[in-house]
């Protein structure tokens, strides 16, 4: 942390923080406050998180909707420019000094996740226009996309903070969107631990594959049924070591794609407790083709 020197005589260079995003007529409009130095117009200034440089070429304060053109800010002052690429928060400085950041404003964690998609595919473009701009404007409006359930989600601190931004994209940027429940990521499990040993055998002319892989599958308690585990208990040279993370490649592998409803699995946890290798025919691929059968043998 860095003390700041907010003097008015402008000797000490200027800090300042871009705390509000507005779309105006003219192009995007950055509010900051100046906590430290002076600013002149025509001055160059650098955003510490992109490293960016931007030449001022108008500053602005403001008086309720009426905007005034000043030729210098000063500590203290809070102040406008326009056409600065940057999200809500960042740093700006007049010397390109990486250490120095101003503390960005607390940002609260979303409270609430809704499906969003456009009503009609030609919009997609203005949406992604919108949802760009909202989420740079909002730290608190996120936007993501689940690959589980396939489906676009936007995030934020409420149903009407969400719905307000919705109607924002209709009126502003002429794209209706459907808002909706978003679909539930289901996830397979066990209910029981289940033995398995699993011989993985192919022959093809020159070397072969060979694999044994035993050992139990288990569920994991209920504080880690999101996560996946895999130990290897085996002893002696069974299952050579150099072939262990084969296994558990397999394993993670078939993970990803469950067995009864296609969903992925969780709460799992593998444990190899021996096998069987042969000198010519045993590689990495074959013991992950054999986990990846044991995996199958044991759903089924």
């Amino acid at each position: 942390k860095v003390a700041l020197n907010p003097a008015r005589d402008g000797k000490a260079p200027f800090v300042g923080l871009a705390f509000k995003l507005e779309a105006g007529r003219f192009g995007q409009l950055t509010y900051l406050r100046c906590y430290q130095g002076m600013l002149k117009k025509g001055d160059n200034i650098f955003n510490a998180r992109t490293g960016k440089k931007v030449r001022l070429a108008r500053l602005v304060r403001l008086h309720s909707n009426t905007m005034e053109d000043v030729n210098e800010v000063y500590a203290g002052d809070i102040f406008a420019l326009f056409g600065v690429d940057c999200a809500s928060g960042d740093t700006f400085l007049t010397n390109q000094r990486s250490d120095l950041s101003m503390e960005s404003i607390f940002v609260p964690e979303p409270v609430v996740s809704m499906a969003i998609k456009p009503v009609n595919n030609k919009d997609r473009d203005n949406f992604a226009k919108a949802i760009a701009r909202f989420t740079k404007e909002d730290p608190t409006f996120q936007f993501a996309y689940d690959p589980d359930v396939k489906e676009t989600l936007v995030s934020g601190m409420g149903e009407l903070h969400l719905e307000i931004y919705a109607q924002r994209m209709e009126r502003e940027y002429n794209c209706p969107v459907v808002l909706g429940k978003p679909k539930v990521a289901f996830r397979e499990t066990l209910l029981s631990p289940c033995e398995f040993d699993y011989l993985h055998k192919k022959q093809s002319g020159g070397s072969g594959q060979y694999a044994r892989v035993s050992g139990i599958l288990e569920p994991l308690p209920a504080h880690q049924n999101t996560t996946l585990d895999f130990s290897d208990e085996t002893m002696g040279t069974n299952v050579p070591k150099q072939f262990i993370p084969g296994v558990e490649k397999g394993f993670r592998q078939m993970a990803e794609k469950g067995l009864l409803s296609g969903h992925r699995l969780a709460g799992l946890k593998m444990r190899l407790k021996d096998g069987a290798h042969h000198i010519v025919d045993s590689s990495e691929l074959a013991f992950m083709l054999a986990a990846q059968g044991a995996i199958k043998q044991v759903f089924e």
